[in-house]
């Protein structure tokens, strides 16, 4: 994939990233990192949902959540809990997260193609119960995403939202 085309609208909302985490293979520990390469082979280097499948659809090779959908959600099950446990990739603050597939997004030097919402598992409830349920309304859960472009992130960068 290349890079998007430099004559894209100007961004429509910027935020910053707040966390970046990965894991292994499926149930494994989350690993927090302050920074992290990104490319569209392999997502987050390292997470072992990025790699790119050749005839897949490879909608979820990076996810990406709110940190203020993460503390609502916790307020409402009445429980605090560290960001991570949702087991997602890129935590963001600051900016709302676009609900619609083929929005694209700029994290740090990595480009990013909304593909899906990302809904909950039920491991969620492992977390408190009641967290999946919690989750489930107006992509609370965040979105799932395609490499469009790789590149450093580093927790701090800007997020931007364009078009």
């Amino acid at each position: 994939m290349t890079a998007p085309p430099l004559d894209l609208p100007v961004a429509v909302g910027t935020g910053v990233l707040a966390g970046i985490a990965r894991k292994a293979r499926p149930k494994a520990p989350m690993e927090v990192l302050d920074r992290a390469e990104v490319t569209c082979e392999r997502g987050v280097e390292g997470d072992f949902r990025g790699l790119f499948r050749p005839g897949g659809r490879n909608r979820r090779q990076v996810t990406l959540f709110e940190r203020g959908d993460w503390l609502a959600a916790c307020a409402e099950v009445g429980v605090e809990a560290p960001w991570w446990l949702r087991r997602c990739n890129l935590l963001v603050d600051g900016i709302d997260l676009p609900q619609r597939p083929g929005a694209l997004l700029r994290v740090g030097e990595a480009w990013f193609e909304v593909t899906v919402e990302c809904d909950p598992c039920s491991r969620m409830d492992a977390v408190a119960p009641g967290m999946f349920r919690a989750l489930v309304p107006d992509w609370r859960g965040g979105v799932c995403t395609r490499v469009v472009s790789g590149g450093a992130i580093v927790v701090g960068d800007t997020i931007e939202v364009v078009g």
